[in-house]
């Protein structure tokens, strides 16, 4: 059917829909737009607005106290000869390409070995999944800095071995390594997802695997692997994100400052001392939204390489 067709059959129903239909598809109109209103008003004026004004204060020289100036590009200029910035960026790309893949690597080797099928399989999930649900806390993370303090229990087990004791996360050497095993602890949540991306694969391809002779390193490089690749896909993609968005860990192990020599200064933390540290905001929402690039590119790039290495059943 044309669209000319369409749109004269459309126009016939319209006309021949009684005044009662119309006015209950009213009815009916009004109040999905009334349930809608709540998420429109926040959409509107915690997601939206915010934005809006953080992209015009980009460009602005704004401390809170005065009104905003318009700057033009100082703000991007001044990007550009920030050395602590640069450092930053350093921090946090290490804490990327290191943290992100070792964490997606013990998901998945707990994964497999939940889905051997052990007794008591679901203690063991929920159990291994509770770094993730607290992780992310500040007591967690102020119990991570003890754990790797002077006299925390890594220096006492160290001990043991005649180990010299050391302040892990006062060490500029290890500090950023703490955290980086602290983002490796919370494996829960890609864990969960690759086990029941492992629950999908059908049992029968294993079989035939295993009676062409082939060895369980070849079965899990030619079928869990590839298999798992949409899994891998999102949890990448998701571990990126929330990577260089990560704050509270940064923030509690270093006290706030960035650590020794600025070792642990994580990009949000800087913007937070430019922020509301310094009260540059204007600076601060330039920082924002460069992060917004840095991620939407880093994005971008993992969905153009997924068409090479990910594989859908289709």
């Amino acid at each position: 059917m044309s669209i000319a067709e369409l749109r004269r059959v459309t126009k016939e129903r319209e006309k021949g829909l009684s005044r009662a239909e119309r006015r209950s598809g009213e009815r009916d109109n009004r109040a999905a737009a009334f349930f809608l209103l709540p998420w429109l008003i926040g959409l509107v004026g915690l997601t939206a607005g915010p934005m809006l004004v953080s992209l015009y204060l980009a460009f602005t020289d704004y401390n809170l106290l005065q009104d905003a100036h318009f700057t033009g590009l100082d703000n991007i200029t001044h990007m550009v000869h920030d050395t602590r910035l640069h450092q930053s960026l350093k921090v946090t790309f290490t804490y990327v390409v290191f943290g992100v893949p070792l964490q997606l690597a013990v998901a998945l080797g707990l994964a497999l070995l939940l889905d051997r099928g052990m007794r008591g399989l679901t203690f063991y999930r929920s159990a291994l999944y509770l770094p993730s649900l607290l992780g992310g806390s500040v007591a967690i993370a102020v119990l991570w800095r003890i754990i790797f303090g002077d006299d925390g229990l890594v220096n006492d087990v160290l001990g043991v071995f005649g180990v010299a004791s050391r302040s892990w996360v006062g060490d500029p050497n290890t500090a950023l390594g703490t955290v980086i095993l602290l983002h490796v602890w919370t494996f829960g949540s890609p864990m969960v997802i690759f086990l029941a991306g492992l629950r999908q694969i059908p049992r029968e391809y294993y079989e035939a695997a295993s009676t062409d002779g082939a060895s369980a390193w070849r079965r899990f490089r030619s079928i869990t692997l590839p298999l798992l690749t949409p899994m891998i896909f999102f949890n990448l993609v998701l571990g990126i994100i929330g990577s260089f968005q990560s704050f509270t860990q940064a923030f509690v192990v270093s006290g706030g400052t960035g650590g020794p020599a600025d070792s642990t200064l994580f990009y949000t933390l800087y913007l937070y001392q430019e922020g509301f540290g310094s009260f540059r905001m204007g600076y601060a929402s330039a920082l924002a939204w460069l992060l917004l690039v840095i991620v939407a590119a880093f994005t971008a790039v993992n969905f153009w390489a997924s068409k090479y290495w990910v594989f859908y059943d289709d």
